[in-house]
């Protein structure tokens, strides 16, 4: 299997896990960690750099882990990170997908109470066995237990970027075979989902073709185990724990399977009822008279899933639509919008540097920027009370203005906009004062502490930054993070009703973990005409281009370019910073 950057960065970051776990020194955990964000941030090819041997020359890999990263992409394996996986319990790391637990707490827990899995720590934790260890105590116990209760809630989905892979592999693989002539994912995940629960895929092929895909489906090097397989359907669990299925219909068939099979249920109801009222009736292979059908109206012949929507009187649905929440009505009238596409957009605002915690120089951003054809970039790197993340000083602020400055004056068609990640702090104030607010182009009010507010004190919080002046949007508005954390209790109707009144924008955080503000938010800012900015939170290169998963949250709420702020041109957008 191809060893792309961002798996041998998760190795990578594993292996450090897998020592903090065991106590080693910390030096060397931190070796790999920082090694991970190397490889993961690296702008050459990385096959390239192990085939030239010159991967060691790459700033922060040694020539012990350069070895390793050699071994694995050369040979898809590491012994190393064999050894470490085998020398632990294998639910130690599981472990640390519990919010607020660490390889430190973990190896405590391990070490004096021999808890070993999720299992064994939620028994202890109900049975009051963890308040008398160091570090621990009544509050740690009960948000163990919140955390393990909200991993449960999420056991059987993906983030929508790690279902979207392993599918499109699939599907490369599967329009290579002979006889295949239609191959289309299908689904939550055409919809654009932010989190997924299996892989659909949808073939279209001639009867003595399908044994031999199927055979070659079920034996891809993704599949982990078959659960069932036949010539026209068959389920298998891929290497990353998702169960995928495949089914194969006519050419004739597949518009009509590919929009059933895509839904939403309730799209698919209101389809169905759409065709009975024509006299038809409609089904994932297609339309036939209804019974007791009023006359004998003409089948008529559907090649594309447009002919299948025009048939019953409505402009094409984009999947993303399809949740049976006004597109019907927009569909009839032709009032859907034009969504907004990832080509679209001409930069991005809320991006890190390694002046904070970004991995990347502000010279690799902007080439990277421009690499996708962008004519601006934002850099809001953290304000100085988020230590943790490398926050900047008022100092740090005027040195990388002056960094910007330097690179700036290299650059021709192309704008380095003055940021800041600023800190919303418990009581709604900001962590800059109002000169240094006043300095930079552009401020990104966040939260990052102080999660346990309710509703009435998160919400005031908030309101009372968008208050601020200088404040020009709200970063990752209620907090989530997908499969793991739960947004803060926030009332986002007054929110953005406040956004609104003070000309406010807000962002969809395209980071594939926080995809915030939801796409049925997003819907109402749009209605109450606030910008929306789309930002991938990236703290390397690499991590521009999730605004792709940010894109897919503004089409599923109904934004079309006009609607999105980072498609707006220069002039456009210094005249909304400056007002």
């Amino acid at each position: 299997m191809k060893m792309d950057k961002k798996h041998v960065a998760h190795i990578l970051e594993e292996i450090g896990t897998l020592l903090d776990l065991r106590g080693e020194n910390s030096f060397k955990c931190r070796a790999y960690h920082n090694a991970a964000r190397t490889i993961e941030s690296l702008g050459e090819d990385l096959e390239q750099l192990v085939r030239s041997g010159e991967l060691t020359n790459v700033k922060g890999i040694g020539k012990g882990i350069g070895d390793k990263i050699t071994e694995l992409v050369t040979t898809g394996r590491m012994e190393y990170h064999e050894e470490l996986k085998r020398s632990l319990p294998p639910g130690l790391p599981d472990m640390l997908r519990i919010q607020g637990l660490g390889p430190k707490k973990v190896k405590v827990l391990f070490d004096q109470l021999g808890i070993e899995s999720i299992a064994q720590l939620k028994q202890a934790a109900e049975e009051h066995r963890l308040q008398n260890l160091d570090g621990f105590g009544a509050r740690t116990e009960e948000n163990i237990l919140v955390g393990i209760d909200s991993l449960e809630r999420h056991a059987d989905r993906f983030l929508y970027p790690v279902a979207s892979e392993a599918a499109r592999r699939i599907v490369e693989s599967l329009k290579r075979l002979p006889g295949v002539t239609a191959c289309e994912i299908t689904g939550s995940l055409r919809r654009k989902k932010e989190t997924i629960g299996d892989i659909d895929i949808l073939v279209s092929a001639s009867e003595k073709q399908r044994k031999p895909i199927m055979q070659a489906f079920s034996s891809h090097e993704e599949v982990v185990r078959v659960i069932a397989q036949g010539e026209t359907k068959s389920s298998v669990t891929l290497r990353i724990g998702i169960n995928c299925d495949v089914r194969i219909v006519s050419k004739a068939e597949f518009p009509f399977a590919l929009n059933y099979f895509t839904g939403s249920k309730e799209h698919n109801v209101e389809m169905r009822s759409r065709a009975l009222a024509k006299g038809w009736s409609l089904n994932e292979y297609g339309f036939s008279p209804a019974k007791g059908g009023k006359g004998k109206r003409r089948i008529p012949e559907c090649t594309t899933e447009n002919d299948l929507y025009r048939a019953l009187g409505l402009e094409f649905v984009p999947p993303e639509l399809r949740e049976e929440m006004g597109e019907f009505e927009a569909a009839e009238q032709g009032m859907l919008p034009e969504l907004v596409e990832l080509k679209d957009l001409r930069g991005t605002f809320h991006c890190h540097t390694n002046f904070s915690d970004g991995a990347n120089s502000l010279a690799e951003m902007v080439a990277a920027a421009q690499a996708l054809g962008w004519s601006y970039l934002g850099i809001a790197d953290h304000s100085h009370s988020a230590a943790y993340a490398g926050g900047l000083s008022p100092a740090r602020v005027r040195a990388q203005f002056k960094e910007i400055e330097s690179v700036q004056k290299r650059l021709k068609g192309f704008r380095i906009y003055r940021g800041s990640e600023v800190d919303i702090l418990s009581d709604g104030s900001l962590d800059f004062n109002d000169k240094i607010l006043a300095s930079f182009d552009y401020v990104v009010a966040s939260i990052h502490s102080k999660f346990k507010m309710n509703e009435a004190e998160a919400t005031k919080r908030i309101i009372k930054a968008l208050k601020n002046k200088f404040v020009t949007m709200l970063g990752h508005p209620t907090g989530r993070l997908l499969l793991s954390r739960d947004p803060y209790p926030v009332n986002m109707t007054e929110v953005l009703q406040a956004a609104a009144d003070y000309g406010r924008a807000i962002e969809i955080n395209a980071h594939p973990m926080r995809l915030d503000l939801d796409w049925r938010l997003v819907r109402q800012a749009k209605a109450k005409k606030i910008p929306i900015f789309i930002n991938p939170d990236a703290h390397n290169t690499e991590g521009l281009r999730d605004v792709e998963y940010g894109v897919n949250v503004a089409r599923k709420g109904w934004l079309s370019a006009k609607d999105v702020a980072n498609t707006w041109s220069q002039r456009q957008i210094d005249r909304f910073f400056q007002k």
